[in-house]
């Protein structure tokens, strides 16, 4: 009993740690928006061609993350993540000493191995460790870290690559990086080690067509976001002036906004349910997008604009998991490990649509273009309580639980 008591005390230490290294790869994702002119200039590079070292790094991440799961089942945690962010590092110093264009977008997709076998090792890990009646909070905790990556993360790393280059702020989450190295197989030994999951079983929530549309609602709603967040420094400039810390500030208003939108998802999904606080997240996405392009020329309305879009965002995240954990409750820890998948490749979409809509329509389109995508993803959440895909699903479920 002492031994397990002792080991609780040591969970809310390691889920920090957890939390920073979820922390450090979120802000290596989102901070690159802010970054991109200043990464574009010294690289000889259009900022559209920077933007798909984005693509690149979470289409690995989108790949290589279920691969590790199936491939590496028996690898201890503890050195998995350890691993995970040491090829993380190796991939960031490449990007950070880049030259070149290409030389940036192979350290940038190489990082990407890091992640994918740190995320979602962190993720069940924290869900591992914790009493069961306390997995929720452990998960929250680790979560936090991709929440504060935004709220903090990218505005600082932006404020300080216009203050010092774009390489600094890279350089320090390289650091950072190196640090948790050493720290984590200490602060993480033990972790245990779930059940192998088959191939089959992996795949079998997506033959059930409720789940597959809150995952295809993801990978738009991620990639309508992005679309616009990742193009931020153009979309802005007639209110920013191209101030990289009028910039860091419209991202601090989306994050800390995001972190309120975060915190109330959960109880509004708790009355209203998940259908209800999941088509309003959405369409207050596609009403934030749609106004931005009128207040453009006014830094005021453009930070409200982006806290009230940021709000929205981030709220949908936990009606969408709350979907898929109430369509099939046998096949939840599955499903949700689909979900990241789905985030990632809608943010490995989200540059080319980006680079189409300037070259269509310019500047003004890419809000418009998110807008659009966001609309799809509100009317396939609503498709995915059609009666007949109830109905189908319920079959479904009985035959997984037979």
């Amino acid at each position: 009993m002492i031994s397990v008591q002792q080991s609780y005390r040591r969970t809310t230490p390691t889920l920090l740690v957890l939390a920073l290294a979820l922390f450090v790869v979120g802000t290596n994702a989102y901070v690159i928006a802010g970054l991109l002119p200043g990464i574009a200039t010294s690289l000889s590079a259009a900022p559209t061609e920077v933007s798909f070292s984005i693509t690149s790094y979470a289409l690995v991440v989108a790949i290589a993350a279920p691969a590790v799961s199936i491939l590496l089942p028996r690898v201890p945690r503890s050195v998995l993540m350890a691993a995970g962010l040491a090829v993380f590092a190796l991939g960031g110093a490449i990007a950070v000493s880049a030259t070149s264009l290409p030389i940036f977008l192979i350290g940038r997709t190489f990082s990407g191995l890091g992640g994918a076998a740190l995320v979602p090792t962190a993720a069940a890990a924290a869900a591992s460790i914790a009493r069961p009646a306390q997995r929720g909070r452990a998960l929250a905790i680790v979560g936090a870290g991709f929440t504060l990556a935004t709220a903090v993360g990218s505005p600082f790393g932006t404020a300080l690559g216009g203050v010092a280059g774009w390489r600094l702020p890279l350089l320090a989450l390289v650091g950072i990086a190196v640090v948790l190295v050493v720290a984590i197989p200490f602060v993480a030994r033990g972790v245990p080690i779930g059940p192998a999951i088959t191939l089959r079983q992996r795949l079998l929530p997506l033959a059930d067509l409720r789940v597959l549309a809150p995952l295809g609602t993801t990978l738009l709603m991620i990639a309508g976001f992005n679309v616009v967040y990742i193009f931020s420094a153009s979309v802005t400039h007639a209110s920013t002036g191209g101030s990289g810390n009028l910039l860091a500030i419209l991202f601090l208003a989306c994050g800390v906004a995001g972190v309120i939108g975060n915190v109330i998802a959960g109880p509004l999904t708790d009355r209203f349910g998940n259908r209800t606080t999941a088509l309003v997240a959405l369409s207050g996405q596609v009403i934030a997008l749609l106004v931005l392009p009128f207040v453009e020329s006014s830094f005021v309305g453009s930070v409200v604009v982006f806290a009230v879009w940021g709000i929205a965002a981030f709220a949908l995240a936990i009606p969408v998991q709350h979907r898929l954990v109430h369509v099939n409750p046998d096949a939840a820890a599955v499903a949700l490990s689909w979900y990241s998948t789905a985030m990632y490749v809608g943010i490995a979409i989200a540059p080319p649509l980006g680079t189409a809509a300037l070259a269509l329509g310019g500047v003004e389109a890419i809000p418009a273009v998110g807008a659009a995508v966001t609309a799809i993803a509100l009317a396939l959440f609503a498709a995915g309580y059609g009666r007949r895909l109830q109905a189908a699903g319920t079959k479904q479920r009985a035959t997984f639980v037979a």
